[in-house]
């Protein structure tokens, strides 16, 4: 695959990679890794860029009047979706379990298709609906591990911190003019900062320097590479603390 090829096929959503990479190790280290996390993790990944091809596939269709807008989406659709069929099959039938987890899924999955081919993938509550399968991912991977559905508080933290990162990136970005988000978001973020202490009071750290972030960054001509950084670093400081804390 060319390089120009390659990041045609790569979705350029930026901030869905941590959100789907923590959870997914969270969830992997607080339990047992084993073997069978290597094939789910490429299935996760496969899986999201099949989706994502897809939905851009519907939504180009409704909106573009240039035929091969959509058209460039079908390939790569179809090559994550083989992917993903080859190895979550293996996996379904070694671990029927693994089809409630998608069964749960679907909805929120769904719910994004239909945001997409509406040309509203932008929306604040589509984001926060995206927010849910990525971190109830955690919960699968403990399972895979353990056996048992029994990391419910690191699930809830990776929740609340992602389910912060989509407002605050609007105020960042699109609503970065908006007075309403930038409350919002301060408001949401100082909820979650009460509702990590409960779960954990090592949660405060990192929580309060999500508030901090949400309260003094916007209206700053913060660049949206800074901001990209700094959403990483925020995601990586939750690993480390979910890891270090054994919620």
């Amino acid at each position: 695959m060319s390089r120009k090829r390659g990041s045609r096929w790569l979705p350029d959503q930026h901030g869905a990679w941590a959100m789907l990479a923590v959870p997914f190790a969270a969830g992997t280290f607080l339990g047992s890794p084993r073997r069978a996390h290597l094939p789910l993790l490429a299935a996760w990944l496969l899986g999201y860029m099949a989706t994502y091809h897809a939905q851009q596939w519907l939504r180009l269709r409704r909106v573009s009047r240039n035929p091969r807008a959509p058209r460039r989406h079908i390939r790569p659709a179809l090559t994550f979706a083989a992917g993903f069929a080859a190895l979550g099959i293996p996996l379904a039938v070694a671990y029927p379990w693994l089809l409630l987890a998608c069964a749960a899924a679907a909805p929120f999955v769904l719910a994004n298709t239909y945001y997409a081919w509406r040309n509203k993938e932008r929306a604040l509550l589509n984001g926060l609906l995206a927010v849910v399968p990525a971190c109830g991912m955690l919960l699968v991977t403990y399972r895979l591990g353990e056996g048992s559905w029994g990391a419910w508080a690191p699930a809830l933290a990776c929740l609340l911190y992602f389910a912060g990162t989509v407002p605050y990136v609007k105020t960042m970005i699109r609503e970065r003019n908006s007075r309403a988000y930038y409350r919002g978001s301060v408001a949401y973020h100082a909820a979650a900062l009460a509702a990590a202490t409960l779960l954990n009071p090592w949660l405060a750290l990192p929580f309060t320097a999500y508030l901090v972030r949400a309260a003094v960054l916007p209206g700053r001509g913060v660049k949206v590479p800074v901001v990209g950084a700094l959403e990483v670093m925020g995601s990586l400081a939750l690993l480390a603390t979910v890891l270090a804390v054994s919620l």
